[in-house]
């Protein structure tokens, strides 16, 4: 395997934007196409087989898994954040890095890098992106017709979510939309989680699923170094996990950095490894993928979600490394879009960026039609679908 990428997978979003891909097209880099979602893959690994009952819960409606296998299944974006989410994200950051005497880290946002959005003020203060119903409906439209069948929306209240826009956006597009539930990292921490008891936040977490139809726990975090409160809440994601069967996916701050100790909670609090997404992991930059790895044998998945950018380059031969370990079927891809300077109507890859750009990077490198239908289709079910312990609300 080369350790740099070959040349005809240096695309840019640009390039795939004027290129008119089509969504046949877009499916064939997963070896999909018009009969995908009758006829069985055989070609490599076994077909995922779900327990009697099991359904994917989106915003919608309950879905039986074998419904989205038309399309790519996004595990990690944001749909909906507070406007002030990413600005309160960049101070908790500097903060951090200014702690440290400067230097990288501060969670990180690198990997899926958007064009530089223009630092001239519009005439017009425009809507924020996550709040205009028609704008969102138009990028999710986009994305469906380049390939995407589902979207799993990272955000929770502590992050501002909007429960009611995520409604308005799915029915208009005709996206499904999974809905997370959880608490978010230190800095966003609601100010009485200092003072919960474990079994005050496993509550907590179960009054948010109850509330509204959830269909995963995530993004749970850990801010650069770990700390005891954020312990104490990935215990109890743990034990949520456990009562609820729900899928669970993390964000990890400074790349990789506490990735092994999540899991270590996680299962600590009962959670099952094989229903767990430790995320950002491509962010840590290391050939031998050891950490990766060791991730992948304890039965977890491993999240490249920050894909569609600069940081693609450095993460293709990690996850060929990966792949050529027997590793696919622990992989997810996802792009974690959060600023509006990465959506179609402002040059950037738009949610479908991990299909579009980063997926054919990974096929250019040696990866098979029938490993990225795995990754990209199968894998997000597996973690998704669930047996639900109590009926649907709404």
């Amino acid at each position: 395997m080369k350790n740099s990428e070959p040349k005809n997978s240096e695309m840019k979003h640009s390039d795939f934007r004027n290129s008119g891909l089509t969504r046949r097209e877009a499916m064939g880099l997963l070896g999909a196409g018009a009969a995908l979602a009758v006829a069985p893959r055989i070609a490599f690994g076994a077909e995922p087989t779900f327990p009697k009952g099991a359904i994917i819960r989106t915003i919608l409606k309950d879905m039986p898994p074998d419904q989205l296998t038309g399309g790519a299944t996004l595990f990690h974006e944001h749909l909906s954040l507070a406007p002030d989410f990413l600005p309160k994200w960049m101070a908790a950051s500097r903060a951090m890095n200014a702690g440290r005497g400067g230097g990288g880290g501060g969670g990180g946002r690198g990997g899926g890098a958007a064009p530089a959005a223009s630092s001239a003020p519009p005439a017009t203060p425009a809507p924020f992106f996550m709040q205009d119903v028609d704008l969102m409906t138009a990028e999710l439209v986009t994305a469906k017709n380049e390939g995407v069948a589902c979207i799993v929306d990272g955000g929770h209240p502590d992050m501002g979510r909007d429960f009611n826009f995520l409604k308005q956006i799915s029915i208009k597009s005709g996206v499904p939309i999974v809905a997370g539930a959880g608490f978010y990292t230190q800095p966003f921490y609601p100010e009485e989680i200092a003072t919960m008891s474990e079994d005050d936040i496993v509550q907590a977490i179960l009054k948010q699923v109850d509330a509204d139809p959830i269909g995963a726990l995530g993004e749970i975090g850990s801010w650069d170094e770990i700390t005891d409160t954020e312990r104490k809440v990935f215990r109890a994601i743990g034990r949520a996990q456990k009562e609820t069967d729900l899928g669970v996916f993390t964000h990890t701050g400074i790349p990789g950095k506490s990735a092994m100790e999540q899991l270590d909670l996680l299962e600590k609090g009962g959670a099952k490894p094989n229903r767990i997404v430790i995320g950002h992991v491509g962010n840590l930059v290391d050939p031998k993928v050891e950490v990766h790895k060791e991730l992948c044998k304890r039965g977890a998945f491993i999240g490249f979600d920050r894909q569609g950018g600069a940081g693609d380059a450095r993460q293709v031969p990690m996850v060929m490394a990966l792949i050529e370990a027997g590793y696919a079927d622990h992989l997810m891809f996802s792009s974690d879009l959060a600023s509006a300077a990465q959506i179609k109507k402002n040059g950037g890859g738009g949610y479908a960026q991990t299909l579009t750009v980063f997926v054919p990077k990974v096929k250019a490198a040696g990866a098979t039609d029938e490993v990225l239908h795995s990754i990209m289709v199968d894998n997000p079910r597996r973690v998704l679908a669930f047996v639900p312990k109590k009926a649907r609300k709404r």
